[in-house]
């Protein structure tokens, strides 16, 4: 089959504790990217096993890896992957063989001919447990829901980006879920397409129930970020300054009970009540106020990355 586009890739696979999986995925990718130029990325997370060994000792050109100092998570390795990519498309994956390499040609074609800026897979078939499964179901349901953009199957880790959205990604914690909702969010043209699922070809999976629980928390702390990220104060302004009002009016109604009717107000829990709301109300547009100071605080030093790379390597020779 024809190369689809002469552009260089990148090929970004976070891995932990991969090692029976990096050499055959290695040669699944070869194979599907013939005639293309391209170089995978390699982002070790800290295995404990022989994941970097393994990587090393197939000594190909072609292959980068990056070694982080300790285990950030995926959504880090990602993005030390992601940064280092000289691609003018970068492509994401998995590094558990559940993906298949051979379904990137057709997700270039979408991306190239129909200038998508990402294309993400939705897995047919999907090999996976239950225990997987209905997370996963439950996870896609509610970003739907809660964020309006119809994606099938946000968990895909498949995904072909273009060089500028892909690098204006501002990926951490565990906001890898989200990647596809962060890309729309940076104005991307997306494109959903069928692709193949594997069951894994060896190791452990690392998700669980609990996974559920940590995509709720993760989405209501996106949204919010996204929103009021720029401007606290506009949330935790307006709710203070509501508060204060709110005390103004009670602590006023008592001083006319009090002055115009001539009632005792001290042993009343409202009086207690608008002096709380009062308070409440000047503590947080207090928080708003030292939230914006910290967002400019945040902008002037955003050139500092959240991970630390212990060396990259090509091949079998160190290059940084």
């Amino acid at each position: 089959m024809q190369p689809v586009t002469n552009s260089f890739l990148s090929v970004v696979v976070p891995l932990y504790n991969e090692e029976d999986n990096v050499t055959l995925l290695t040669h699944k990718i070869h194979e599907a990217l013939v005639g293309y130029n391209y170089e995978i990325v390699y982002v070790d997370d800290f295995s404990t096993d022989q994941t970097k060994k393994v990587v090393k000792d197939l000594n190909d050109q072609k292959v980068a890896l990056i070694e982080l100092k300790k285990n950030y998570g995926q959504s880090l390795a990602l993005a030390a992957g992601i940064d280092y990519a000289n691609g003018d498309y970068i492509i994401t994956m998995d590094g558990d063989l559940q993906n298949d390499p051979s379904d990137i040609p057709n997700m270039l074609s979408f991306a190239i001919t129909e200038e998508y800026d990402l294309v993400t897979g939705i897995r047919q078939k999907r090999k996976d447990s239950l225990v997987k499964k209905i997370p996963s179901k439950i996870a896609n349901f509610l970003v739907r829901r809660v964020t309006k953009l119809d994606i099938k199957d946000n968990g895909c880790a498949l995904k072909v980006f273009t060089k500028e959205i892909a690098k204006g990604l501002n990926l951490y914690g565990e906001m890898h879920r989200f990647i596809t909702l962060l890309a729309h969010l940076e104005g991307a043209q997306i494109k959903q397409v069928p692709v193949k699922h594997h069951a894994r070809h060896a190791g452990v999976s690392k998700y669980g129930l609990e996974r559920v629980f940590k995509v709720v928390a993760d989405m209501m702390l996106l949204l919010f970020i996204r929103k009021y990220f720029q401007r606290p104060i506009h949330l935790f302004g307006i709710f203070g300054v509501l508060l204060i009002i709110l005390g103004v009016f009670i602590e006023s109604y008592l001083l006319i009970v009090k002055f115009g009717f001539g009632q005792d107000i001290g042993t009343r829990p409202l009086l207690m009540f608008g002096m709380m709301f009062i308070l409440g109300g000047i503590q947080l547009f207090t928080i708003g106020i030292v939230m914006e100071l910290l967002i400019r605080t945040y902008y002037e030093s955003q050139s500092k990355r959240p991970y630390r790379i212990k060396k990259i390597s090509i091949g079998d020779q160190k290059v940084s």
